[in-house]
């Protein structure tokens, strides 16, 4: 509270200092939208900053309240941090996980509002955080603060003043305007190293939709809205497969029309996919569906309205088809969702835009082979959601050959642009690829991001340096305790007893998980009851110190717990400064008196074999790797390589 007050007095003395203007001072001003906008602010906030957020819509949650994308992509089995904290809060709404999977192309589906609802209610129970809703932001200028000019929701205008800025836009348009260097659109081959990128750099970004929500409203109801100006049924007739036997249509196809080699989903399955709880259907349909190609990044705002306003007469045509050519007259836009006079979504849904040059930018690469290199070390937020783009709305778009990739992380460096000195970027303009992009997008990435944004911004402020002097690992530290994750460790979950352990040594990359391409939900296996070989610890532990020797018999077979703590011993007498060499013997007796009222491990027989999650427990415990500093390419710092 003592923090709040030192945020109202500053405020106040601004405002006497310059009475032709209103005023206002924060540690963290959050800018934006979208989700990743009130995960940063939220963070932001109980992370001890006086934290504003300027946010041009009613609701707070960006594409999964404001543009009705309540279906969520990917996560399901890595609830990291405030996503997690989010979901809990839908599950004890609805009654449990099984009323959130109520379509077929998500486990958790909920009612944008309810989402909305509680993105709020998360946000009021932080007294650090104030919120201007509704407000735009007009002028954005960096002198010894940060300087934004905002217009109120009430006409008037207001300047705040913070030492950090966060961009939390769906397009990036904060970081524009503050000098930030971007790429909009695909990139070439021979800039990312990607193979399957295109040969020659291009504009096209992926297809936007505005959304929108149906309801059912009885067998006898006829919710029939007029057809939009230019309505062309012809747009959908492949949108589903129509079912005659089920379906009681006014559709008459031309007789030599066909879906070629396509095959549509059976309406009743096109209309399930985003089934919401409470009878509901949310209309984000690709094949054939409501999206729509637009690249609006560089428009002014007249023209995004112009161009937004003919993406949501697109899905009025498809609502209007969905009711009057396939028959489901009694589903309507839902009267109790959106605060709209034409009970739309409040905002299109962006799935691309500008994506910042930062410290370090991330391939598909990084996601393939993500021990190639070291940007795994960095990782701040996690993703096992495959590489999707929409790009059916334009036909100029080229082919692009998708690999199948694991789970992955999100480097730190990939928030903080490397030409702008105090601003962080919280959602999808990442410094990511426009291949990459296909799976960082997707809402509870952004939400991790959000929440690391904040958290940056936070310590940056609190300590008075720049976002690129921070510590990697006090960061990192710091999310893991808020239970986020820095590796993507499918079977081990935050109520894991070794959770935390396991996230910072698979930071350093000692022990590696085991990437699988998976479906529509990827996988990364830290293997935590497996076993490995002396060998396979002594290659992690010269992966992590190259200059590391070990002088002892090497084995393929399994690794024993007094085979372990020789190797520890013989890496922990050559790598680490602490006095007095210790000695086998010595760390024999720290194992065995620790083992299970220190280190929480059961079962200590020496000549037995010793499972990974013990071997990562013990090694935190005595050589704690992780408190080793690394920068922002994850190369160790003030290392013996």
């Amino acid at each position: 509270m003592t923090k709040l007050i030192h945020f109202l007095v500053i405020s106040i003395f601004f405002a006497a200092c310059q009475p032709d203007e209103r005023i206002t001072y924060c540690d963290v001003l959050v800018v934006g939208e979208g989700t990743g906008a009130v995960a940063a602010a939220i963070q932001s906030a109980r992370s001890g900053a006086a934290t504003i957020l300027v946010n041009p819509q009613p609701w707070l949650g960006g594409m999964m309240t404001s543009a009705g994308v309540s279906a969520i992509d990917g996560n399901h089995q890595l609830p990291a941090g405030l996503w997690g904290e989010f979901r809990q809060h839908l599950r004890d709404h609805y009654g449990g996980p099984a009323a959130l999977a109520t379509g077929w192309v998500s486990h958790t589906q909920y009612e944008p509002h309810v989402g909305a609802m509680y993105w709020q209610q998360m946000a009021d129970n932080e007294p650090l955080l104030i919120i201007r809703k509704n407000a735009l932001w007009s002028k954005v200028e960096k002198k010894k603060y940060w300087i934004v000019e905002v217009i109120l929701e009430n006409g008037e205008t207001e300047k705040i003043k913070a030492r950090m800025l966060v961009d939390g836009t769906d397009l990036g348009d904060v970081a524009a305007a503050a000098g930030a260097t971007f790429d909009l659109g695909m990139d070439a081959r021979n800039n990312t190293g990607e193979a399957m990128a295109p040969a020659q750099a291009n504009d096209i970004v992926q297809d936007l939709t505005y959304a929108a929500i149906l309801k059912n409203f009885g067998d006898s109801a006829d919710m029939t809205i007029p057809p939009p100006p230019g309505y062309d049924p012809s747009l959908f007739y492949c949108s589903c497969e129509l079912e005659a036997e089920k379906l009681e249509t006014n559709l008459l196809l031309p007789p030599d029309f066909s879906c070629g080699e396509e095959k549509p989903h059976p309406c009743l399955t096109m209309l399930t996919y985003g089934k919401l709880p409470n009878d509901k259907y949310m209309i984000n349909w690709p094949r054939h569906g409501n999206d729509f190609y637009a690249n609006v990044s560089e428009m002014s705002p007249p023209e995004r309205v112009a161009v937004f306003q003919k993406a949501k007469e697109k899905t009025l045509g498809f609502v209007y088809y969905i009711q009057h050519e396939l028959g489901f007259n009694n589903l309507g836009l839902a009267d109790d969702e959106f605060p709209t006079n034409d009970q739309m979504a409040l905002m299109p849904y962006h799935r691309e835009g500008r994506r910042i040059h930062g410290l370090v930018q991330m391939t598909v690469n990084h996601i393939l082979y993500p021990y190639n290199t070291n940007l795994y070390r960095t990782g701040i937020a996690v993703g096992d959601y495959p590489i999707d783009h929409h790009h059916a709305e334009n036909e100029h778009a080229p082919e692009i050959d998708f690999p199948k990739v694991p789970s992955f992380n999100i480097p730190l460096g990939c928030l903080i642009p490397k030409n702008v000195d105090g601003l962080l970027i919280a959602d999808k303009a990442i410094s990511v690829t426009n291949i990459v992009n296909g799976s960082s997008r997707l809402q509870p990435v952004i939400i991790q991001v959000g929440q690391a944004a904040g958290l940056m911004a936070a310590m940056a402020d609190k300590q008075n340096i720049s976002p690129n002097a921070l510590d990697v690992r006090e960061i990192q530290g710091q999310l893991v305790e808020a239970n986020g994750y820095l590796m993507p460790f499918i079977d081990v979950p935050p109520n894991h007893p070794y959770f935390a352990t396991i996230q910072r040594i698979g930071a350093t990359g000692i022990l590696k998980g085991r990437g699988v391409p998976y479906q529509w939900a990827n996988q990364t296996w830290f293997d935590v009851d497996s076993t490995i070989s002396s060998t396979e610890l002594v290659k992690g532990l010269q992966s992590y110190e190259n200059s590391f020797k070990f002088e002892g018999d090497f084995s393929e077979d399994k690794l024993s717990i007094l085979q372990a703590v020789a190797i520890i011993e013989s890496y922990a007498n050559q790598m680490l400064d602490k006095g007095d060499p210790m000695t086998f013997e010595d760390l024999i007796d720290i194992a065995k008196d620790n083992w299970e009222t220190g280190f929480g491990l059961d079962n200590y027989e020496e000549n037995r074999s010793i499972t990974k999650g013990e071997l990562a427990v013990l090694l935190e415990k005595i050589i704690n790797p992780f408190e080793n500093k690394v920068d922002f390419n994850g190369q160790l710092i003030n290392s013996k390589k």
